[in-house]
């Protein structure tokens, strides 16, 4: 794929960096969604759709240059498990990127080129267990490309300008998300891994490694992280920018520290810090900048007015 293929390449084209969306499924929360279900936020898809466009369209009105697909939990297995059967949940999945292109359209964001971001969260988030921050699933390749195959057929089917592989905690997931990309040679995505520290990816292995393993992949949009903490971004994009020309993504949460197990948030946000931190993100070399869980569309606004005064 050459970079004229590459939406990232083309957006940073015209403008210095990229602001990224902020959460989706705790904004639903915010405004009254249950998300206390396996299929996290794709279950207002099944029951709330015009919640999903809502939050879509709230982030484009405040300048959003990308939206991320409500599809991080949606899959045909975490479906199958309430009922849905294939076909009904492979359009789930490309409604995802059909509300987001609806939001974009009537918000105005087409004009200014924003971007639609199919999400593909980790084998781990449809387990529901936490191992989306370890790693460690005990599966095969076999089946981890037979769980992830339809949702990339289905989002790219439905028109998404690429794809967002998110919450990424082991280098053997990320592999295997790239070699089905390669069945779909003129498309591209950006891999954003979960962190146990600035230097290492949730099951351990180093950025170095990772790096090694994918870094020059033709396919490869941006690379970085998200859901990690904000305090760790800084030397976190200062080590990759040593790694890396490819362009820097970072969405990291709000501040408060999440339990897995009970899915519940604890500690006090750092929506300040985030807010006042985020140009040092973009002098360290961050190109695509947002936030991730806990944040709103005040605080990416924020993030913009901060960032440019560059």
């Amino acid at each position: 794929m050459s970079k004229k293929n590459n939406p990232v390449e083309r957006l940073l084209h015209e403008k210095p960096y990229i602001l990224l969306d902020g959460a989706l499924a705790t904004e639903l929360e915010r405004n009254g969604s249950n998300l206390d279900d396996p299929l996290w936020s794709a279950r207002v898809l099944v029951e709330e759709p015009e919640q999903i466009h809502r939050v879509h369209a709230d982030y484009f009105k405040i300048g959003a240059d990308c939206a991320i697909t409500s599809s991080y939990q949606a899959s045909i297995d975490g479906f199958k498990s309430r009922g849905i059967e294939t076909d009904e949940a492979l359009e789930l999945i490309q409604q995802t990127v059909h509300l987001a292109q609806q939001a974009r359209q009537e918000t105005g964001g087409k004009a200014r080129h924003a971007l639609i971001a199919g999400s593909i969260g980790p084998y781990g988030a449809y387990l529901s267990d936490g191992s989306e921050y370890v790693g460690h699933y005990g599966v095969d390749d076999a089946r981890l490309e037979a769980f992830h195959r339809p949702r990339l057929e289905a989002l790219i089917a439905a028109g998404a300008d690429l794809l967002a592989f998110e919450t990424i905690p082991s280098l053997q997931e990320a592999k295997v998300l790239f070699r089905l990309l390669e069945e779909f040679p003129e498309q591209s995505a950006w891999l954003a891994f979960s962190l146990r520290d600035a230097t290492h990816i949730s099951e351990g292995t180093t950025l170095v490694e990772c790096l090694e393993a994918l870094g020059e992949h033709p396919q490869l949009a941006a690379i970085g992280a998200n859901c990690f903490p904000a305090s760790i971004a800084t030397a976190f994009i200062t080590g990759l920018k040593q790694l890396t020309d490819v362009p820097i993504i970072v969405y990291p949460n709000s501040g408060e520290h999440y339990d897995p197990v009970s899915k519940t948030w604890s500690g006090e946000t750092a929506c300040t810090a985030f807010e006042d931190i985020a140009p040092e993100w973009y002098a360290a070399g961050a190109r695509l900048i947002g936030g991730c869980c806990r944040t709103t569309p005040e605080q990416i606004e924020r993030i913009q007015q901060n960032v440019t005064i560059i």
